[in-house]
């Protein structure tokens, strides 16, 4: 809980306990302290912003305020008195009291404004954000054939130490686009309100750690109906140990995509896009159509790759001409890899597959397309997943995971692994979920008791992928030794590694 939020929970605690306490006439005007707790809860409103979590506190102060004005009106020598300080109403007052005092505390602790903690590495980390407009392909999410396709693209890269700057936001258009995202997942969009109140470790606009001219650069690209902020735990970790890691929110692929001028591109419908994804990897998916015009490929999967290649390109002559003057020369586009989850796993696939300029390759939890089993990948690969096992779990405690897609996300990515050019490793993590791919178990603690992330603990299942995403980058993107490569983790024995050398 905030700093006011937990204030207010106290002082309501302070505030039941005087009320229903015995206290001497001389001692009667400490219940003022009710009083107080209007005051606190005006602030926290004010100051750190309303959420509905708090709404039963909000309610319980409101209460608390009433019994003291009423105690106040009301003698106690007299009939309403007598009835108000009997041991019944007393004892039946402070049950419903601690009820919802006990509520109020829950919900704002189940449903935190969560943050990130601080990252491994040594570099801290800015961020800045581009608006980017491909003049040469059309917008197909839009029936609009003269739209031109745009990109959101956030920026995270090492900074010089920046620790009293204020703390850049987890998503500055989170209310645009949880609210899209809640409808997407048939859910009510309030339960993603605080959202807007969560920030990161990144600093806005921080000037560029000076310790060495240049950094590899990362793309990430996101999951189905996501945002380019989901994998944030993943984001930050990587930065701090000296990488600029490049976000795409692709409009179509992302929940919603809000650019500066206030327009949105969202995605279709889920089970449209699904099939549109579906179809580069699913044996016997129809061709689908998405505005009535038929897809390249039969799927969206090669127009989001085209994003990946456009964004290299934008990249290279940022690298020349920062309008912001932050990432001038400073990018090692030389050194560059893509890595991804679900959906953004499928295009780094096909990414790499298409584009020489990516040098090292991490999917996670995500099929691979039938060009890239049939081709195969040149470039050093990762796959993190889990066995089918887990899937299976996942299916009966929160659904999806039909056996056909359990087959086509486990046989396409070893169909790839073993037939790698170039080093290869397949990990599988016992009790992981799909969301424990992403930052779920930071939004939501309960996740894994509720089915909706995997059996491990949140926190250390992101500190596994982190470890191993960390060890692939360093290996072949910086060439350093990566010892947890080399065999079986003692400290992460939740692991099966498996590698492939030439």
């Amino acid at each position: 809980m905030r700093f006011l939020e937990t204030a207010l929970v106290l002082e309501n605690l302070l505030t039941l306990i005087l009320l229903v306490a015995p206290l001497p006439d001389g001692m009667r005007w400490l219940r003022v302290v009710a009083a107080f707790g209007l005051l606190i809860a005006v602030a926290q409103v004010l100051i750190e912003g309303p959420r509905w979590q708090m709404v039963p506190a909000y309610l319980l102060t409101l209460s608390l305020v009433l019994a003291w004005l009423l105690g106040n009106l009301v003698s106690a020598q007299g009939f309403a008195g007598q009835i108000l300080t009997s041991r019944a109403v007393t004892g039946a007052g402070l049950g419903l009291g601690l009820l919802a005092l006990a509520i109020s505390a829950a919900m704002p602790l189940v449903f935190p404004v969560f943050g990130f903690p601080q990252p491994g590495g040594p570099y801290a980390i800015g961020t800045v954000t581009y608006h980017w407009t491909d003049a040469a392909r059309p917008e197909i999410f839009v029936a609009d054939p003269d739209a031109r396709r745009e990109l959101m693209v956030q920026i995270w890269y090492p900074a010089s130490g920046e620790g009293s700057s204020p703390r850049a936001p987890y998503m500055a258009d989170a209310d645009a686009v949880t609210a899209v995202f809640a409808g997407l997942q048939q859910l009510p969009d309030f339960l993603f309100g605080h959202f807007k109140y969560a920030t990161t470790n990144a600093v806005a606009s921080a000037p560029v750690a000076a310790d060495l001219p240049s950094y590899p650069v990362l793309l990430y690209l996101e999951g189905a109906t996501g945002f380019r902020q989901m994998g944030m735990f993943q984001v930050e970790e990587l930065v701090s140990h000296g990488y600029i890691v490049v976000a795409l929110d692709q409009p179509g692929a992302a929940a919603t995509v809000v650019f500066p001028d206030g327009h949105q591109v969202a995605a279709p419908p889920v089970a449209d896009l699904k099939a549109m994804i579906g179809a580069s990897y699913m044996q016997g998916n129809s061709k689908p159509l998405l505005n009535g015009r038929p897809l390249q490929g039969g799927s969206i999967i090669p127009y989001l790759v085209q994003d990946v290649s456009f964004a290299l390109d934008q990249l290279a002559m940022l690298n020349g001409t920062d309008p912001d003057g932050i990432l001038y020369g400073r990018l090692d586009l030389q050194r560059a890899g893509v890595f991804g989850m679900s959906l953004g796993g499928i295009v780094a696939g096909q990414a790499c597959l298409r584009d020489a300029r990516l040098k090292a390759c991490l999917m996670m939890d995500a099929p691979m397309t039938f060009d890239v089993v049939e081709a195969g990948l040149r470039q050093p690969s990762m796959w993190i997943t889990r066995d089918a096992a887990w899937m299976r779990l996942e299916r009966e405690r929160s659904g999806g995971w039909p056996e056909d897609e359990i087959a086509a996300h486990l046989t396409t990515m070893r169909a790839v692994y073993e037939g790698l050019a170039g080093p290869g490793y397949f990990v599988e993590v016992a009790g992981m979920f799909h969301s424990n791919f992403m930052d779920l178990p930071n939004w939501l603690p309960l996740a894994s008791l509720l089915g909706l992330s995997g059996p491990i603990d949140g926190r250390r299942g992101h500190r596994m992928v982190n470890a191993y995403s960390l060890a692939f980058f360093d290996s072949h993107l910086k060439q350093e030794p990566a010892v947890l490569l080399e065999g079986q983790s003692e400290q992460y024995p939740e692991v099966l590694l498996q590698t492939r050398l030439p």
